[in-house]
């Protein structure tokens, strides 16, 4: 008798699942494994404990945790010592080198350029010969109007010599009234055509004078436009050369209308306040000027008032449209306490510094500051001179932590002539003079 497909199938499922279950029974109560499995437990547990008794042990013996602190000795710090001295504060803000006169230099006479006198970029001086047009057409025109001139000189003499041998006859009572006053009247017509001559020989020199192109003021000649043998027009669209005035040049900018009161102060009363002019990067000096001149009113879209400073230019180091960090000396603060800014913390208590009790101790002392900058901060309650400040090591400090003086700056490193150092803070602008505006920070 033949055993169906599916019945066989499922009698052989049930046999190894039976057979499954035996060898699991047999191998969790072999006697090896079960000591296997109890010794890893009872390590487990042990290491467990071992773990928990050194925890205690350290937290008991003071030793720190991993991460907070480390060595338990004095912390190396680096010191400084608050001083006293003159602190500048400066409003910056980002500018725009103009001309003080920019001359599109034209000619005001048509012809062929016959003679270019001048080197690109060469500094020239007013009057002096730029360029040449061919003068021979206007020489010509002069000769034509002086000729003309000169025949109606001669036609005045004669009705001039009439006049005197008709006045001598209506003397003699030999001539009418009418023979006199004609001859007159030719030499007063003369007289306006010999005036008219006259202002044509003069506008023929002047055209002929024209044909010498002359710089009309002191600069620098911008490159060369026309060369050599070209036909230009009378007062063309192009220009032969621009030559800019940058010997004194001005810088424009902006300050907000909230730092103005400090400004006016001190330019109404005649001061001379000093403008410096920084490069893009501002991290050098390009030129010192002084305030010029200020706007009559202030921007209504970003609340700004133009300024505008001279510089003297001597070397030439401001060129026309270039950019600048400009920073204008508003007020100087004289014989005020002076730390280094990197010494000046800032908690939920306030601003306060690590001072340096002895050589071993630090001490939080709260304070007051005043203006600052990159480098230094005026102090204006909290500290004196000679007091001790730490500026490295901060992170690891507390009140009345000892400390390691690794090095002890003596004196706060200041801001030589006014002068910022670090890195610049960024500034947004919102026009091509830019917006300002950084003042030390107050």
């Amino acid at each position: 008798m033949q055993l169906s497909g599916p019945r066989t199938s499922r009698r052989w499922l049930l046999s190894l699942l039976v057979l499954l279950i035996v060898a699991g029974v047999c191998w969790h109560y072999w006697p090896g494994a079960s000591s296997k499995t109890d010794a890893s437990a009872q390590k487990a547990e042990q290491a467990h404990k071992s773990n928990s008794r050194s925890a205690a042990n350290g937290r008991a013996s003071g030793a720190p945790r991993p991460g907070f602190g480390g060595s338990t000795g004095p912390v190396p710090v680096r010191v400084a010592a608050a001083t006293t001295g003159d602190f500048p504060i400066f409003y910056k803000a980002l500018g725009t080198v103009t001309a003080m006169n920019t001359i599109n230099v034209r000619s005001r006479v048509g012809g062929e350029l016959v003679k270019v006198n001048f080197q690109e970029g060469q500094w020239v001086k007013a009057g002096e010969l730029l360029a040449v047009i061919d003068p021979r057409s206007y020489q010509i025109a002069l000769q034509q109007a002086e000729g003309t001139l000169m025949q109606n000189q001669a036609l005045l003499k004669n009705a001039q010599i009439d006049v005197q041998r008709y006045r001598d006859l209506y003397k003699e009572d030999s001539i009418a009234k009418q023979t006199l006053d004609t001859a007159e009247s030719q030499v007063g017509q003369y007289l306006g055509t010999i005036k008219t001559n006259q202002a044509a020989v003069g506008d023929a020199k002047l055209n002929l004078d024209f044909t010498q192109i002359r710089a009309p003021i002191s600069g620098r000649i911008g490159l060369r436009q026309l060369d050599v043998g070209n036909l230009v027009a009378a007062n063309d669209t192009t220009a032969l050369a621009v030559i800019t005035q940058t010997r004194p040049i001005t810088v424009n900018f902006t300050l907000p209308e909230k730092d103005l009161a400090d400004v006016l102060s001190h330019y109404r009363k005649g001061d001379k306040l000093l403008v410096e002019a920084w490069d893009r990067g501002d991290t050098r000096l390009q030129a010192k000027g002084v305030l010029a001149s200020i706007d009559n009113q202030i921007d209504l879209t970003t609340g700004t008032l133009k300024f505008k400073a001279r510089f003297d230019n001597e070397d030439e180091m401001l060129f026309p449209n270039q950019f600048v960090n400009a920073r204008l000396l508003a007020n100087t603060l004289k014989n005020v306490v002076l730390v280094p800014t990197a010494a000046v913390q800032f908690g939920v208590n306030g601003t306060y510094v690590y001072v340096l009790e002895g050589d071993k101790k630090v001490r939080i002392r709260p304070l007051k500051t005043g203006a600052s900058d990159e480098t230094s901060t005026v102090i204006t309650e909290g500290l004196a001179a000679g007091d001790r400040v730490v500026l490295e090591g901060t992170d690891r400090l507390k009140d009345g932590s000892d400390v390691e003086v690794v090095n002890d700056s003596k004196d706060v490193p200041k801001t030589p002539g006014g002068q910022l150092q670090g890195k610049p803070s960024k500034e947004s602008s919102e026009s091509a003079t830019a917006e300002p505006v950084k003042k030390g920070n107050v």
